[in-house]
Formats: structure tokens, C-alpha cells, sequence
């Protein structure tokens, strides 16, 4: 069987890994001390998950065992613990790697810990989705894990490199080289594949961006929208609107678009943001996202995509206030507090006798009756001082907001002395 490129290429060692030297320094501190410990890798695709994972095992004298989630079982795992028990081998550690851990159900993951616990095996996990989301508590808690990042240009180019070395060169111009390096997305293994099937453009003359790319597919998306990456790319599209910088917001809004989000949850987040940063700093912040909601519907894509591009922009330069966020936050913790409070008798309705008899309604001050439409009277229940919510903000238009609440405020301490 032909090896693929992906595993002649494989680093035989730390110093043939390119990239996460961070990790590698802390791997080798543990491989000093001479007792494995249980890690989880956590990373994209193509990141180095699996050859650290195995490089690390190496380093010890153990009995390894590699297999993957997707096809693992609670009988496998059941099974290849008897036999490290069992076996004379006992007395060396066995270290298990399970690649893809994520896709074990709650319960195939339970069925690690008591082995963990008791040292029988050590584990070694490997996964691409977040482990706060995607495995238990109880066996995060066993792992030291270990977060890698997409590789960098320059760890892809020595990769390129390490490969001409061995096999010879690609015959590609600059600008080839460069397209194939980006076009990796931060992915080793994307990259090798690439290699791999220009390996036949070898024999030709230099070989410019043109006649490479008949021979290369586009890599997808690192997008899933049942995965964290929908939740963070969301997130960091909300925090550079809430952080007044357009370009990074259109940066995170092409991402989602290029990743085939659904552009109605984009919007509904874009409302969200109008409410809660901007409010009324700003009322039209909610109208315009509004209607880049109303607009999508009605154009669909791509013209209704430049709508919410739109949008994007206008909240993100809008002012900022989260004044009435905070403010409702305060109401609602006191309510809570005080739910089991009436509201004062004098502004409830007296539609019977019985209620008239018993004060209610009785006292009412009609405001518009009252000199500048305003009676000034309490409206909070009667054991409740009088408590101030909201503080605008002196910015866009919440400036007005607070000319109008210290105008009231002053109204209402005058007629409380007269």
C-alpha cells in the first residue's frame, strides 16, 4: 500500500515541527520528568493534533494505542483496558489516543475516568471542537488540554520547504507558491494534499498561478454552524460593533457570509446589538437594523447581504450606551426582590364600590390636568423609596434623554415641597 505524503512527511521528532513552540517546550518539560500525563490537543484541522500526540507518546517507553472516536465503541475501550491489565506489559504505562474524542457520547466518555483515575491508562485526546462544549466536565478535569492555533505562513512555508528538500522541487513561481500557502488556510494537512497533486507539474517548465489551479480544489470553509466556530465568529462580530470598529466588523460579517451562515440569525443579533449597546444613544440604530432584517427578506442574496453590510457599518459608528440595558438589569433585580409589593392604592383603578370604599383610585392626580402636564406624585409601591434606574450617558442623542430625566427629577422635588 502506497503511503499517502501526509505520513512521509509526518515530523519524526520535536525539531522537525513547525509552529506551537510554546507546546512543544511544556511537552517536553512533562517527557523530562519521566511520567506521562493524560492531554487533550485542541485544534483546527491540519493544526498538528495528531503527530504531537504521537511524538509525545513516543517519547516514553509505553505500550501505545491509537483509535478513533468515530468508529470507537464502550466495548473497545472495555477491552483494550482488560488487556493492558492483563498483560505482562502491565508494568509498562499504556498511553491511549483517541482521535476526534468530541464524537463520544456522555457515556463512552464516563467509561475513561476510573482508568484515568486509577492510572491504568494515560489518555490522549484529539479534537477540533471546544472541549467546554463537547466533552464532560468530569473528564476535561483528568486532561491537561492544549490549545493549538492554525499554523502560520511561515510554519506552512517550511513545510513546503522540508518537502523540496526530500522530493524536489514544485516548479512554481513566487506567486504560486504564495496562493497555495494561503489558500491552506492555516491547514499542514490541506497544504501536503495540495502538494500531492501537483507532484505531475514537476517535469514542467515553472509553473505560474494559471496552470496550478486546474489542478487544485478550493478548501471549504473552516465553518460549522453546530460547532463553537458559529458561536465565536458571532461573538466577535458583536464585539467590534460594540467596539466602534467598522472594518473588523465587515471582516467577521464576510467570514459568516463565506461560511453560508444564515443571514436572518446575523440580523437578529444586529437588533439585539441596536437594543442593548447603542439604544438610545441612537433610536435610528434600530430602526436601520430592522430594516436590513426586512430588506433580506424581501431581496434575499446577495443583494440583501449589502443591507445588512449596511447595518453593520451604521451600528458600528453609531454612539454607544448600554444605559437602558443596565437600567432594566436594576428593575428587574429589584422587582424581583419586591414582587411581593402592591402598587399604591391612589394609581389603581376603582371599577367597583367596594374598591372605591377600600382607597383605591382615591387621591389620583390626572396629569394632564396638573401645571406643565405633570403631578409629580409616586408611582413605585408605597414601602419603596423612589430608586433611579437609568443614568444616561451624555452622548448622541441620550444627551436629550438626560436634559429630559433632570428636568422631570426637578419638577418632581418641587412639588414634593409644596
Amino acid at each position: 500500500m502506497t503511503r499517502p505524503l501526509s505520513d512521509l512527511l509526518r515530523p519524526s521528532s520535536f525539531d522537525e515541527v513547525f509552529g506551537h513552540e510554546k507546546s512543544i517546550f511544556w511537552l517536553k518539560k512533562v517527557i523530562e520528568a519521566k511520567k506521562p500525563i493524560s492531554i487533550l490537543f485542541f485544534g483546527p484541522a491540519g493544526s498538528g493534533k495528531t503527530t504531537l500526540a504521537k511524538l509525545y507518546a513516543k517519547a516514553f517507553n509505553t505500550n501505545f494505542i491509537k483509535m478513533s472516536a468515530v468508529f470507537g465503541s464502550t466495548s473497545e475501550i472495555k477491552k483494550i483496558v482488560n488487556d493492558a491489565k492483563a498483560s505482562p506489559l502491565f508494568n509498562i504505562p499504556t498511553i491511549l489516543f483517541v482521535d476526534e474524542i468530541h464524537r463520544f457520547n456522555k457515556a463512552q466518555q464516563d467509561s475513561f475516568l476510573p482508568f484515568v483515575e486509577d492510572g491504568t491508562i494515560t489518555l490522549i485526546g484529539a479534537t477540533t471542537e471546544n472541549p467546554s462544549f463537547s466533552l464532560n466536565n468530569a473528564l476535561i478535569s483528568r486532561f491537561r488540554v492544549i490549545e493549538l492555533n492554525a499554523l502560520e505562513i511561515k510554519d506552512l512555508s517550511e513545510i513546503l520547504l522540508s518537502y523540496e528538500k526530500k522530493y524536489g522541487p514544485l516548479n512554481l513561481t513566487t506567486k504560486a507558491k504564495k496562493y497555495i500557502l494561503e489558500e491552506s488556510l492555516g491547514d499542514a494537512r490541506h497544504l501536503i494534499n495540495m502538494i500531492e497533486n501537483l507532484e505531475s507539474l514537476k517535469e514542467n517548465k515553472e509553473n505560474d498561478l494559471d496552470d496550478i489551479l486546474k489542478f487544485l480544489q478550493k478548501k471549504p470553509s473552516n465553518y460549522d454552524k453546530s460547532s463553537d466556530i458559529h458561536y465565536n465568529l458571532i461573538s466577535a462580530l458583536h464585539k467590534s460593533i460594540r467596539g466602534s470598529d467598522s472594518d473588523a466588523a465587515l471582516y467577521w460579517l464576510a467570514r459568516m457570509f463565506k461560511g453560508k451562515e444564515d443571514p436572518l440569525y446575523i440580523t437578529r443579533r444586529l437588533i439585539r446589538i441596536s437594543i442593548e449597546d447603542i439604544s438610545l444613544a441612537d433610536p435610528n440604530a434600530l430602526k436601520i437594523a430592522m430594516l436590513s432584517d426586512e430588506t433580506y427578506r424581501r431581496l434575499g442574496s446577495p443583494e440583501g447581504e449589502l443591507a445588512i453590510a449596511q447595518a453593520v457599518i451604521y451600528l458600528a459608528l453609531a454612539p454607544k450606551s448600554n444605559k437602558v440595558y443596565e437600567a432594566f438589569e436594576k428593575a428587574n433585580t429589584l422587582a424581583e426582590k419586591t414582587s411581593h409589593l402592591s402598587a399604591p392604592k391612589h394609581i389603581l383603578n376603582a371599577p367597583t364600590k367596594l374598591m372605591k370604599d377600600l382607597g383605591y383610585s382615591k387621591g389620583y392626580k390626572y396629569d394632564h390636568d396638573e401645571k406643565d402636564c405633570f403631578s409629580g406624585q409616586s408611582y413605585f409601591p408605597e414601602d419603596i423609596s423612589r430608586e433611579q434606574f437609568y443614568f444616561p450617558k451624555d452622548i448622541g442623542f441620550e444627551k436629550e434623554m438626560k436634559k429630559r430625566y433632570v428636568y422631570f427629577d426637578k419638577l418632581r422635588k418641587l412639588k414634593s415641597k409644596s
